[in-house]
């Protein structure tokens, strides 16, 4: 496997993880984008993992493109709702996140935001104050990776949404997680 280590095998520990949105907490759209709260379906074991993250002090942070929005096809209010939704489910659980960093640009646009550009990712490493040698970003989607990997970052593929899909098109080293669950376990620091 490209860039896998052995499963048991626990990375550096990070303090900032940052994760794409849609196919890594939440279940990836046949109809392409989540436009209301009714659509939400947590992605298996992602609230367990942002647990995990959680109880052993990891920041976290959300980053997603919703070309959706600029696309005219959901309302910035609507996609606003669904993370404050997001944010306020968590926080009862004990789960705060740093933020949650949305691109609302049509891919035509060229905006320095919309992933594989670094722009979100940057934002989420300043408003966190954690260094990028110790922060990652994981993602289910090369783009993602691209972002990651363009603001200086540690990267991991999660094999859930188009994660099957786009594995056998690593061509650099990148850590391949199972799940969220398992990059949680592997990157969190010892206590």
């Amino acid at each position: 496997m490209n860039g896998t280590e052995p499963s048991g095998s626990r990375l550096t520990p990070v303090r900032h993880v940052i994760l794409d949105r849609d196919g890594v907490l939440n279940r990836e759209l046949d109809s392409g984008w989540l436009t209301n709260l009714g659509q939400w379906q947590w992605e298996e074991g992602a609230i367990e993992a942002l647990g995990i993250w959680a109880t052993h002090g990891t920041w976290i942070s959300v980053v997603t493109n919703q070309s959706g929005i600029g696309r005219g096809v959901a309302s910035r209010q609507a996609v606003d709702g669904i993370h404050e939704w997001l944010g306020d489910e968590l926080s009862a659980l004990g789960i705060e996140l740093v933020g949650i960093f949305v691109c609302p640009h049509a891919p035509d646009e060229r905006c320095d935001c919309r992933k594989p550009r670094p722009g979100l990712v940057l934002e989420a490493v300043e408003k966190s104050g954690i260094p990028t040698e110790a922060t990652i970003l994981i993602g289910d989607d090369l783009r993602d990776l691209a972002a990651g990997r363009a603001a200086g970052l540690r990267v991991g593929l999660v094999c859930t949404g188009k994660g099957p899909r786009v594995r056998d098109s690593l061509d650099e080293d990148a850590l391949v997680f199972r799940d969220l669950i398992e990059a949680a376990t592997r990157t969190v620091a010892r206590t």
